[in-house]
């Protein structure tokens, strides 16, 4: 057996010990990297949290203490957790070379039991209770940008939002209660210039994760900014929204909704806002036609940097859509708020719906029905997190 010198030993060991040295380097290096990508990924994710609180007094005390016509300040006489939420958003951003992007709201509190899986129009209720918003987004190489999301997105049908601090009031309108509030589909805009876009979607249906009959809806829509101090949405919307409980041969009715807003800021104090909705619906498409004619009209002056005030007025001549009964309904609301700081404002906010019918809840219990309702509310909304601007 050949015995190996102690020379030719060393040079061995201290190639070996190079190589060792330069997989460490390499791996180290490729350590680096990913943390660097990995950092630079998550500066490209925003994350948001709000909550929104408040206590209302109704003067029709109901035993009940209920509030009807209201989407999220549903109960009087409580202190009520209207709604907490929490929003994760990477949006595509092709500056960055990025063409890709996701976003997920959760939701939870008296905000969910409304806007949030309904039996009367979702399969598996449950499935998707607290999924506010969910989707996927890619940006194509289509003329200035054409962008694509798949999942659930919040309808874009009405002039307010589902998150109070976006919105002039506290307490939301007739017409975000009424319209649409989510879709679940496949949604694709274009901007054709610097001042109009299109957008066309292609969705289960109204408040529809999963369909509930074997027809799919569509919405037009055109965004149009002719100056700067202007905002302009028009929207047509159509699709049969009856369920068919699983057997063929089920209604084929259509549910169709023409609704168009604008925003118009006068000033940097002062900025005005109108919505205008039809809507019409039949369960069969022979049967004839419910209507309903909406208006809604907006006013907001921010008085200094931490106070604002606001109105707010609607009419809605309704067929029975919204709540059954052929009636018109009015509503103002008087907001005055003032912000504490940059994550926390408070609202005060007088309230008076009104009928032409008697319809609202009133002390005496079922039989004493009343055709107005005053309520006073206090509200305080929360936000924190690197997410800025409208959610």
């Amino acid at each position: 057996m050949t015995t190996m010198s102690p020379t030719s030993i060393a040079p061995r060991r201290m190639a070996a010990a190079a190589a060792s040295l330069l997989l460490f380097i390499a791996a180290g290096s490729a350590s680096a990297q990913t943390a660097a990508a990995d950092t630079a990924a998550l500066r490209d994710v925003k994350f948001g949290a709000t909550l929104e609180g408040y206590y209302e007094y109704n003067g029709n005390r109901p035993p009940d203490r209920s509030v009807i016509l209201r989407a999220y300040d549903t109960r009087s006489n409580v202190f009520g957790l209207q709604q907490a939420a929490l929003v994760v958003d990477a949006a595509p951003d092709v500056a960055a070379s990025r063409r890709y992007g996701l976003r997920v709201d959760l939701q939870f509190g008296q905000a969910t039991e409304t806007v949030q899986g309904s039996p009367a129009n979702e399969p598996r209720p449950d499935a998707y209770r607290n999924v506010w918003q969910a989707f996927g987004s890619y940006v194509f190489p289509v003329g200035r940008g054409l962008s694509a999301d798949f999942g659930k997105f919040a309808s874009n049908l009405g002039y307010e939002t589902n998150y109070a601090k976006d919105n002039q009031a506290f307490s939301r309108a007739y017409l975000f209660n009424f319209l649409p509030f989510y879709h679940s589909g496949l949604r694709v805009t274009l901007p054709v210039t610097d001042k109009l876009s299109f957008m066309y979607m292609l969705t289960n249906g109204i408040q529809q994760t999963e369909d509930f009959n074997g027809y799919k809806s569509s919405h037009f829509a055109a965004i149009v900014k002719p100056i700067s101090q202007v905002a302009w949405t028009v929207n047509y919307y159509f699709g049969q929204e009856q369920p068919d409980g699983g057997e063929p041969g089920g209604p084929d009715g259509f549910f169709r909704v023409f609704d168009t807003y604008v925003t118009y800021t006068a000033t940097s104090a002062l900025t005005l806002g109108v919505d205008v909705n039809h809507v019409t619906n039949e369960v069969l498409r022979d049967d004839p036609s419910l209507s309903l004619q909406g208006l809604g009209t907006y006013a907001r002056y921010q008085v200094n940097e931490p106070i604002g005030l606001g109105v707010r007025w609607e009419r809605l001549d309704d067929e029975g859509l919204f709540r059954g009964i052929d009636q018109v309904l009015q509503e103002i609301t008087l907001t005055a708020e003032y912000k504490l700081a940059d994550g926390f404002l408070v609202r005060g906010e007088f309230r008076r719906d009104w009928s032409d019918q008697s319809f609202f809840p009133g002390s005496g219990g079922a039989d004493d029905l009343r055709d107005h309702q005053h309520t006073l509310l206090l509200g305080g909304v929360w936000v924190i997190g690197t997410k800025k601007g409208a959610w």
